[in-house]
């Protein structure tokens, strides 16, 4: 950022999607700054796509029909921001993408589809992220919308038992915006294990 000037005022400094948003007038909005106010009425679906930011319970009520996120792993394995980093680390000949239901656990929400593929010998995380798992990524999304739109609505519970958690490598802690709003004192019940509230 030079003085005085905005990364906003950058057009070269955006983002693909927003480079593509801009031109069409598509709202758009910093995921560290997206808010229940920031979502136009009337959305039906919110796609998060291999997004870094939580989105609030909130935010996620904003949308009518689904509120879903594409995580490119095989959850629950390797739940967190790395998980193609640590998939590369971990040397698995396996992975995948996920696209789940977003929820108040992070990357834990019921899955909506899931394929496998196989990791090449020489892959880096940049190559299998831009070889493999953007493409899946998209080709799931459309799936799921596809899905929706004709009122179907998949949601698989995740396998618990299966679950791993990898922290990030080398970027701060996931921002979670909406928890300073949530009550500090609630008559629902929490189940620790889930992160979810549980109706009487």
């Amino acid at each position: 950022m030079r003085k005085g000037h905005t990364d906003d005022e950058n057009t070269l400094s955006w983002d693909r999607l927003r480079s593509w948003a801009y031109p069409r007038q598509v709202a758009w909005t910093a995921a560290t700054e997206l808010r229940a106010m920031h979502i136009p009425d009337k959305t039906e679906v919110i796609v998060a796509a291999h997004s870094h930011a939580f989105i609030g319970r909130k935010t996620r009520a904003k949308a009518s029909v689904a509120a879903i996120g594409y995580h490119p792993s095989l959850l629950p394995l390797h739940r967190g921001r790395d998980a193609i980093r640590w998939t590369i680390r971990d040397r698995d000949r396996v992975t995948g993408g996920t696209v789940y239901h977003l929820t108040d656990r992070t990357d834990g929400g019921p899955m909506a589809a899931q394929e496998h593929i196989f990791v090449p010998r020489k892959a880096t995380a940049e190559s299998l992220w831009r070889e493999q798992l953007a493409p899946l990524g998209v080709r799931l999304l459309l799936r799921v919308v596809e899905d929706l739109a004709a009122g179907r609505r998949v949601e698989v519970e995740q396998d618990e038992s299966l679950a791993t958690w990898e922290p990030s490598m080398d970027s701060a802690p996931l921002f979670k915006p909406e928890l300073i709003e949530l009550p500090s004192a609630s008559s629902a019940r929490v189940n620790g294990d889930r992160w979810a509230l549980i109706d009487h």
